[in-house]
């Protein structure tokens, strides 16, 4: 029996195409007809007109072939932007030039006038870009009566930021419909953005009492879209939206945007970060991959706070392996599981493992033979550490001795050991164990055998990391209080976790010699006191009035303020403007065999006083607590 013909056996997308085929027919064709018409000043004669049809034969058939090459059958009607158009405009440039040597060798019949040729490529190009955008118009307007229909049920907001950041957040909250808000008006800085629209949404000047009392618009929330405006401002804009008791929420950092790790409009409260009041480091990493790519990186600490964004950001730089090690499996676990997700899974290789332990480290460098090592292990609370500097000397320094020395007998090309502002005129144990390590990987570098490159990175506090004022505060603040400081003029340098990483990576790539310590210009430091008083802000309560602020009394071991260099190192400029570099002198007199043998004798018989008093004697310029 025979099957008679009928839509059903056509799919949704040949319907697509066929339907498109007849519409770019039309378009071609009424513009070659206008072309003749134009250049016969609409009195075609009637062998021009058999020559017309004989060029549209050919020609039409040829244009849509080349559209099908250039993905204009299968891209999204109702969505048309200039990447669109420059496509259409090639496709049809391609077979405006390749028509010319077939105009030049053909019959005359067959072939228009060149100037025909020309007019038909400016009409075929408005045809198809009048004929896109008007399915993107007619689209549009639905959306917008959708979005006045279902407005009621969604928090109008106010997007501060007319840049790219911002246009690209209007447009996503005005597509999805299932984050509850719609854009109503955009603020921005910029003089030459006043009184423009972009996605139909009104732009005012920049969000200050004037421009706020002649807004044309209500709206319920705030959101800042200014991933690059300075701390001082987000400061500003954020004083200004808690005066007038508007919430308001922030977009992600640039990094997160650029690496893809979330979108535009995964919006999140604005952070401490946010208002540090010290302009972030734009770190260069254009070299770190040729320091890691295809190499053997190990990183000890894989699991601590600083260690799993080492592993997150090495990782992307494609080692040919990653060994992470971590004595706490618990830490390790979930930083391997989020790179498994991630698809990495053939160069991880994540190893429990103290790196006091010379035989199970033997086991892992003589299995991988790294080739850069980025030493991140330690003990760092500083009151926890006072009372136990056994512990903070094993890990710390005679950890550090023990990587170290595998370096070198392994051949290790670099060595980057994680080191701390707290080293320098040490008052903690934490410091002076950290110093210690310091001073060995530079005297180690200083033998003549050595291949192995050893530096050490110094920086500040890490916004974010376990022990850190920050979460502390948090705590504090949810549960009503007080904020405790130790005093009122405390100061501390502060950075966040990916820039801490991201100059970890920087120095291990500009440090060449070896022997190198580098610190970041971190900018002004930042009293404590402030850092609270803006935490409790941000949670919408008032200093003193809602939250009380304690003040405690430095604790054991504990600085008023934190230092960058010690008074005999000699600091240097790098290739990067914010990376310092500085040559330990004191470390040319140091014999770390010698320190090792002492202490790895003393610790776990001397007292607490008595291990105090023995580090002291190879760090001089270390002022222990000593209780009387």
């Amino acid at each position: 029996m025979q099957t008679r013909f009928s839509p059903a056996f056509l799919s949704v997308r040949q319907v697509r195409f066929l339907f498109l085929v007849g519409i770019y027919t039309g378009i071609f064709f009424l513009s070659l007809w206008f072309a003749y018409q134009l250049r016969f000043d609409f009195e075609i004669p009637p062998e021009r007109q058999v020559n017309f049809w004989k060029t549209a034969s050919w020609l039409i058939p040829a244009k849509l072939i080349v559209l099908y090459f250039f993905k204009q059958y299968s891209s999204l009607l109702t969505y048309f932007s200039i990447p669109d158009l420059l496509r259409i405009v090639t496709g049809l440039l391609f077979i405006g030039l390749l028509s010319l040597p077939v105009v030049a060798l053909a019959p005359s019949e067959f072939t228009p006038p060149r100037s025909i040729l020309l007019a038909d490529f400016v009409f075929s190009v408005g045809g198809l870009s009048a004929f896109r955008l008007a399915l993107r118009s007619w689209k549009e307007s639905i959306d917008q009566q959708r979005d006045g229909s279902l407005s009621s049920g969604r928090h109008r907001v106010a997007i501060i930021g007319a840049g790219d950041v911002g246009a690209q957040l209007a447009r996503e909250l005005k597509i999805r419909h299932g984050m509850g808000r719609i854009p109503v008006v955009f603020f921005d800085d910029d003089p030459a953005k006043k009184n423009s629209h972009i996605h139909q949404i009104p732009v005012l000047g920049p969000l200050t009492d004037a421009t706020f009392q002649n807004i044309p618009v209500t709206f319920d929330e705030a959101v800042i879209a200014m991933p690059n405006a300075s701390s001082k401002r987000i400061g500003e804009i954020v004083s200004f939206l808690q005066k007038k008791k508007i919430p308001f929420s922030t977009v992600p950092s640039t990094f997160q945007i650029v690496t893809k790790k979330v979108s535009v409009s995964s919006l999140r409260p604005v952070e401490i970060q946010d208002l540090l009041g010290r302009e972030s480091v734009d770190l260069q990493t254009e070299d770190i991959a040729h320091t890691i790519k295809q190499k053997v990186v190990l990183v000890t600490g894989a699991g601590g706070s600083i260690g799993s964004e080492l592993c997150r950001q090495i990782i992307q730089y494609q080692p040919s392996k990653l060994v992470m090690v971590d004595h706490c499996e618990v830490q390790l676990f979930p930083v391997e599981q989020e790179l498994l997700e991630k698809g990495y899974g053939g160069i991880l290789f994540p190893r429990v493992a103290s790196v006091t332990d010379p035989c199970r480290m033997e086991q892992i460098f003589s299995r991988f033979c790294p080739q850069v090592i980025f030493h991140a292990a330690a003990h760092k609370h500083v009151p926890m550490m006072e009372r136990q500097p056994a512990e903070a000397l094993r890990n710390n320094f005679i950890g550090t001795k023990m990587v170290a020395d595998l370096a070198c007998e392994h051949q290790t090309e670099k060595f980057v050991l994680v080191s701390t502002d707290k080293a320098i005129n040490p008052t903690s144990v934490m410091g002076a164990s950290k110093r210690l390590a310091e001073l060995y990987i530079t005297a180690r570098q200083n033998e003549a055998e050595t291949k192995t490159r050893f530096m050490a990175v110094r920086f500040g506090n890490v916004l974010g990391s376990s022990g850190s004022v920050v979460p502390i505060f948090k705590k504090q603040i949810a549960e009503g209080g007080p904020v405790r400081v130790t005093h009122p003029e405390i100061t501390r340098f502060f950075m966040t976790i990916p820039e801490a990483v991201g100059l970890i990576l920087q120095c291990g790539t500009i440090g060449q010699e070896g022997g190198e310590v580098f610190i970041l210009d971190m900018g002004k430091s930042v009293k404590i006191i402030d850092l609270a008083k803006k935490m409790i802000e941000l949670s919408g309560l008032e200093p003193e009035v809602d939250i009380e602020i304690e003040f405690t009394g430095l604790r054991p071991g504990e600085k008023l303020y934190e230092e960058l260099s010690h008074e005999g190192e000699d600091k240097a400029k790098t290739s990067h403007p914010k990376i310092y570099c500085l040559r330990d002198n004191g470390a040319s007199s140091f014999d770390g065999e010698e320190v090792y043998k002492k202490l790895n004798k003393r610790i776990g018989k001397a007292s607490v006083q008595e291990l105090k008093k023995l580090i002291k004697s190879y760090i001089p310029e270390y002022h222990p607590h000593l209780e009387e």
